[in-house]
């Protein structure tokens, strides 16, 4: 195989204030450099865009680096490699890493994780069988000690985490599974395919109005992906006890003010609420156990998975601000080659 001699990555071109705009980022023709020793050069194939790269874009301490303006962006992304200089990888075989946002990626051998393309489309390891599943799953299970009988609510239930949490606490046996979304296409999507058993669109009117609705006995577990006024109305839903896993809160993104704290927080004494952050990067022991349980249910169609694709690597950037604007259901990707 022919080593390419031409590369485009996607920069940080300048931090956003409020919402990232196609300024935010510039789309740069580049030359490909040359792997040293312990490293591949890998030709990618399909990238991810996330929530948590729009933190990333900020200047502030956090629990990873932030972005370097003039520098390629990071992200998960799965590649074929071209040129290796260790025995453990050979050309063409599939690597899963974290240089995408960009055709092609000197990848260091020991931070690349082999993938199969023959078991499952490369495009799950970025997704249902990737970091998005592992989030759902340890969330799930072990932030917000799911048990069964619960009643469980989810926000952003249609996206790419969401959409997992909510068929896994189904298949555990939850008493009744509730799911916000942002468009009355995505509710059908969750109620008719993925067998939840109330959702609504937040957009119709007030969160707290139409949780209570759907959940006349209360709920146990929130999954919160949005935070803001979903938190409020899960707070004020909350059975005694009540667990709630915060995974992302993508209503506040993008504030340029420090937004307000949910009015009813003194609920969580009476109710004796446990809220507790979710980061997957405390999970990864669980992906052996995570895998081997979810990838059957997968491949049986026990749990179905969505993704929405964006063309191109010049067109990355619409598809992380289509991201922010509730664009997707399911994952959203970047397929940059074929």
């Amino acid at each position: 195989m022919n080593a390419p001699t031409s590369a485009t990555e996607i920069r940080l071109a300048a931090r956003p204030h409020g919402v990232p705009t196609q300024d935010t980022f510039d789309v740069v023709d580049t030359e490909v450099p040359t792997p040293g020793p312990g490293q591949l050069l890998v030709r990618n194939l399909v990238m991810s865009v996330d929530p948590a790269m729009r933190g990333r874009m900020n200047d502030s301490k956090s629990y990873v680096a932030p972005f370097v303006v003039g520098e390629a962006m990071e992200g998960g992304a799965v590649g074929e490699v071209v040129e290796s200089t260790v025995d453990q990888f050979k050309p063409g075989d599939h690597v899963l890493h974290q240089l995408g946002w960009r055709t092609h990626a000197v990848v260091d051998a020991n931070r690349a994780v082999k993938v199969d393309g023959s078991l499952a489309p490369l495009s799950t390891y970025l997704g249902v069988l990737g970091m998005p599943g592992l989030t759902a799953y340890a969330g799930l299970l072990v932030s917000a000690e799911f048990k069964e009988g619960d009643t469980v609510f989810v926000s952003g239930a249609a996206g790419a985490v969401g959409s997992l949490v909510g068929q896994l606490a189904r298949l555990k046996g939850a008493k009744r599974v509730i799911g916000s979304a942002g468009s009355a296409e995505k509710v059908r999507y969750l109620t008719e395919e993925l067998g939840f058993d109330a959702a609504f669109n937040y957009k119709d009117g007030p969160v707290a109005e139409q949780l209570a609705a759907a959940a006349p006995e209360g709920i146990d577990v929130y999954f919160d992906n949005v935070g803001g006024e979903h938190l409020e109305a899960a707070i004020a839903s909350m059975n005694v006890h009540g667990r709630i896993a915060v995974c992302g809160m993508i209503s506040q993104y993008n504030a340029t003010e420090p937004t307000p704290a949910p009015r009813n927080l003194v609920q969580i004494i009476a109710k004796r609420i446990t809220i507790r952050g979710l980061l997957v990067l405390d999970h990864w022991h669980l992906m052996k156990d995570f895998v081997a349980e979810f990838a059957p249910k997968v491949a049986a169609g026990e749990i179905k998975y969505s993704e929405t694709v964006v063309d191109g690597i010049r067109n990355a950037p619409e598809a992380f601000l289509g991201l922010l604007s509730g664009a997707n259901t399911g994952k959203m990707l970047v397929r940059i080659s074929s």
